[in-house]
């Protein structure tokens, strides 16, 4: 046991040691790495100087840029890779009920690379002022109509340097005869709108669509309800996000981030207002009846005044068992004026008057209970009732809470494939910020799953794996180990030593003798002893039957009666024993003296 101790010792010591080493290492930046080494023993500084020269890590594994290319037919596909805005139009409205100095959409876009990008040239459009209005649009390949495939709209935002409010959102512009690009503003027609959006602490994305009702022709916005998952993360992190939004033709609807599903519903069951108006309306020109009782109670009409009730009882009375603490400082005043205030200079009495010392607590009461008037505590008044009135008894004639009937609605549609939307012929961007730098990429508008993910994977995922890319995992660290070989002992130690505790403490122990081991003897013996004490005892035993010969040859009455005893015992002796006792008892140990 105590050489196991001295190992769990010898063990620990050495982790500890490594692991301040490696601390110091970290410290100084490697500076002491020599003085440690030079703490192992001799056996494994040899060995190190026989292995070959250590190589250094292999580089961080690089991730080269391709832009990406759909892989099916799309609507519209934007990567900026050509570091142009080329197919794009800046807007020149101006935003109407506004101060001319803000009204212009004169907020500037760039195509950039990222900031801190992974990916070496990689570009995007970049927002570039804070609190100006920006607009953007470009048109689509051809006009997108909705019919029997679905919608998929998915790009890329990053907040680079966070956000404070302003929005990324895009907005699916409809095609129509008065569309004009260039006028792009926060009243042109969209069909969709779709992307992030913050404010304070209000985090949103936003998917709305303009309906048109089929009766009325008007246009009307259908917010989609609110995610229940935290978009928090999308907007602080500073790294680059995908949102991407389908449409299908059966009404329902999916929004992701990072291709995970955060929202998802219905066209027809999930957005506010409902799509479809109701069937039934309240009656405008119905009126509640002048009789109609909407009291649920009423006073007890029959309820007496009690005679004893004195409404005139004060809430809160003088406390008459109240004494005056001692020591209270009647004559004292609260406040005092400062004695060490002076008036200023500039004070001019007929301006402002008679000058006055600010007040300031007397400081005779700071040790008295209490300065000026004593005056007694107020407490309720136990005999303090009230106004009295009649209790409330259930209205025989309550009639309910009146509502106006309900008639038909003459409004009222159905609109079962709300899908078909208007077509839209362009992608526009419209957006107030008081962030700047906020970085958009890799647009597509396409119908089916598989192409959208191809380019997410080209796009958005090679930029993640490019991030994952420059940070450095645990087999990383462990490479950079080659440039200091002793941190392998740390390494070791970290696993090798709790794995060595485990076995050295829970897999020894005393080994428990089978019963057959035993002695059965009358006189008390040990329970466990090995072969060397056994032959000693065995060599006491024998020198005891000598002695007890001469004592038996000296003494012939004791002598005899041993005789008669031992005679006993031997018959006892010569009785049939069971295997077990046979065995146990062939220890000389064991064997009675015996008269020849």
């Amino acid at each position: 046991m105590e050489l196991k101790w001295l190992l769990y010792v010898t063990l620990l010591a050495l982790g500890t040691l490594a692991v301040q080493a490696h601390d110091m290492d970290d410290d100084n930046d490697g500076d002491d790495v020599v003085d440690i080494e030079d703490d192992l023993d001799d056996g494994i500084e040899e060995v190190e100087e026989s292995k070959p020269e250590t190589s250094t890590p292999p580089p961080t594994p690089k991730v080269t840029y391709r832009p990406p290319v759909p892989t099916g037919e799309v609507y519209f596909v934007e990567s900026f890779d050509k570091g142009t805005l080329d197919g794009w139009v800046l807007s020149r409205a101006k935003k109407d009920d506004t101060d001319d100095e803000i009204a212009k959409y004169d907020g500037k876009w760039e195509v950039q690379d990222m900031k801190d990008t992974k990916l070496p040239g990689d570009k995007g459009l970049v927002l570039v002022t804070r609190a100006k209005h920006h607009a953007i649009s470009s048109k689509l390949s051809k006009p997108f109509v909705f019919d029997t495939k679905p919608l998929i709209i998915q790009y890329e935002v990053n907040f680079q340097n966070g956000i404070e409010c302003g929005g990324a959102y895009v907005k699916l512009l409809s095609k129509t005869p008065e569309l004009n690009l260039d006028q792009f503003h926060d009243k042109t027609p969209y069909t969709i709108m779709f992307g992030p959006d913050k404010c304070g602490e209000d985090y949103k994305l936003h998917f709305i669509f303009r309906h048109k009702n089929p009766k009325t022709g008007k246009y009307e916005e259908k917010h989609a309800k609110r995610p229940d998952a935290d978009l928090k993360t999308y907007f602080t992190d500073k790294k680059t996000h995908l949102y991407t939004l389908v449409l299908n033709p059966d009404n329902s609807f999916e929004i992701l981030v990072d291709q995970t599903v955060v929202n998802s519903g219905n066209l027809l069951n999930d957005m506010s207002p409902p799509v479809n108006p109701p069937r039934e309306i309240e009656d405008p020109n119905d009126q509640k009846p002048e009789d109609w009782d909407e009291r649920p109670k009423i006073p007890d009409p029959d309820a007496v005044k009690p005679d004893d009730w004195d409404e005139d009882a004060p809430a809160k009375i003088a406390d008459e068992n109240a004494v005056k603490p001692e020591g209270w400082l009647d004559d004292e005043p609260e406040y005092v004026a400062d004695p060490d205030a002076e008036k200023p200079e500039d004070w001019d009495e007929d301006m402002d008057g008679e000058w006055e010392a600010p007040q300031i607590a007397n400081p005779k009461c700071e040790t008295a209970p209490g300065c000026g008037t004593w005056q007694r505590p107020m407490i309720d008044n136990p005999n303090y009732k009230g106004k009295w009135k009649p209790p409330m008894i259930d209205n025989v004639n309550y009639q309910g809470i009146w509502k106006p009937r309900k008639i038909p609605n003459p409004d009222f549609f159905e609109d079962l494939e709300p899908f078909k939307m208007t077509p839209f012929s362009a992608v526009g961007l419209e957006l107030w910020s008081m962030t700047s730098d906020i970085f958009f990429d890799n647009f597509i508008i396409c119908t089916e799953r598989a192409v959208a993910d191809d380019w997410a994977s080209d796009g958005w995922g090679l930029k993640k794996a490019a991030d994952g890319a420059a940070e450095p995992g645990v087999v990383g660290q462990m490479m950079a180990a080659g440039e200091r070989p002793w941190l392998w002992v740390v390494y070791i130690l970290t696993v090798a030593l709790p794995v060595f505790l485990v076995v050295l403490f829970c897999c020894s122990g005393k080994k428990q003798p089978s019963a057959a081991e035993y002695k059965k003897t009358d006189a008390p013996q040990p329970d466990v002893m090995d072969e060397e004490k056994e032959e000693e005892k065995d060599k006491g035993d024998e020198e005891e039957e000598e002695a007890n010969e001469e004592k038996l040859g000296s003494d012939a009455d004791v002598g005899s009666a041993s005789q008669e005893e031992e005679e006993e015992e031997e018959d006892e002796d010569r009785k049939p024993a069971s295997e077990e006792e046979e065995t146990v008892n062939r220890s000389p140990r064991n064997r009675k003296p015996r008269k020849d």
